[in-house]
């Protein structure tokens, strides 16, 4: 076994578990990409079992803080069956979820997806990218199904060096689905979508946007960077009227009207609109025009917290013009997918959008991902999704 020798006081955080080692954190020590290292103090003290990446800036990615515990088939297979055995308990109401977070799961690098009987996935560190055939093995195994579907295609994967994969990876099939969410349906394509095929991180705010339609009784729905409706079809589940999705893919706008006639809504009630969504809010603010419920949940602005700064800025400007178009007493859905902007940092664009905006509100409530894409208590890298609720109240 070939064994990477931390520097001088760069052991802590491993010996807190967070997973990760960074190449300024090494002193020596080398190996294959996704081969399995010993990794050690200065001293020579055991800290992990961890994958090399010898071209990621994350040269090392942790499996396990065991020392007497071995990198096997056996050891893939149970950290997999606790995964899935934990969201057998969770409270998702779907037959789609997430199944593998990666990190969060013990497992770096590694997502997976559930669509009804079909797994997708995600290879994206060079630890998982070696121990794929493995892998694939035993998720079928655990869950009893036959097809997965390998989407390896995220730009993280050339920082590991590694070429973009997709295609099946076991079995074949349709790669058009239907899923169930809540009490409705939505079609995906796991070869095409966005991610695996869909956002299920934000299937418990989609239910939440439903109810507080319903209970506000909202009736202007405005749904910013729409992607295939799945808040636009919520809004009509929780009794909107007129609703209006914006997004820049025509594609997906299309899909997102065939979701509403999916669920029994006369297509009369919603307009796709294939815009760009700043330009969208700076002429219906011209208009003259005004919701009682608008959606915000952008694509990543803020991928590190290098790119900060100009994020803010993008995110800032999109929430001052929400709230201007909200009337008093409507509600903004407000969301940040960035791993580079914090909890704390976007409540407090927010808020200075709302300040800009010459607008007050109240924080109705706090949203993050579905309880299937978990953080840890050692991994708060794992937090990417924050999303604020706000009630206009002047």
């Amino acid at each position: 076994m070939k064994t990477i020798t931390l520097r001088e006081g760069k052991e802590r955080s491993l010996q807190k578990r967070h997973p990760w080692v960074f190449e300024s954190s090494i002193h020596s020590g080398k190996a294959d990409p996704g081969e399995t290292v010993r990794v050690n103090a200065r001293d020579g003290k055991f800290l992990a079992w961890a994958a090399f990446s010898p071209q990621s800036q994350i040269r090392v990615r942790a499996w396990s803080f065991d020392e007497a515990e071995r990198i096997d088939a056996a050891f893939f297979e149970r950290r997999i069956r606790k995964a899935i055995d934990i969201r057998a308990r969770l409270p998702i109401a779907s037959d789609a979820m997430r199944l593998i977070h990666g990190e969060a799961d013990g497992l770096p690098g590694l997502i997976v997806d559930r669509y009804g009987d079909t797994l997708c996935a995600q290879f994206l560190s060079a630890g998982a990218e070696r121990w794929k055939k493995t892998l694939a093995d035993h998720l079928l195994t655990v869950t009893g199904l036959t097809k997965l579907y390998e989407r390896s295609d995220a730009s993280s994967r050339g920082l590991e060096g590694l070429p973009e994969v997709t295609g099946w990876l076991r079995g074949d099939g349709e790669t058009e689905l239907t899923i169930r969410e809540h009490d409705w349906q939505l079609t995906l394509d796991v070869a095409e979508g966005h991610k695996t095929g869909y956002y299920l991180d934000q299937r418990d705010s989609r239910k939440l946007f439903a109810d507080t339609v319903r209970h506000f009784g909202c009736q202007r729905v405005l749904n910013c960077y729409s992607y295939t409706g799945g808040f636009s079809v919520a809004a009509l589940v929780g009794g909107a009227t007129q609703v209006t999705s914006v997004d820049s893919s025509a594609p997906a706008l299309a899909r997102a009207t065939r979701h509403v006639a999916l669920n029994g809504f006369d297509v009369s009630h919603h307009t796709a609109l294939d815009a760009d969504v700043n330009q969208t809010l700076r002429d219906a603010l011209k208009r003259g025009e005004r919701f009682d419920a608008i959606v915000l949940d952008p694509p990543k602005f803020a991928p590190t917290v290098s790119h900060a700064e100009r994020a803010a800025r993008a995110y800032k400007d999109i929430n001052r013009l929400a709230f201007q178009l909200l009337e008093v007493g409507g509600l903004l859905f407000t969301y940040s997918c960035s791993g580079g902007i914090s909890a704390d940092l976007f409540h407090k664009i927010v808020a200075g959008a709302g300040l800009d905006a010459n607008v007050d509100g109240l924080v109705y409530a706090r949203t993050g991902a579905a309880p299937d894409h978990p953080m840890t208590v050692t991994f708060p890298e794992g937090e990417y999704l924050k999303g604020l609720v706000v009630l206009r109240t002047a």
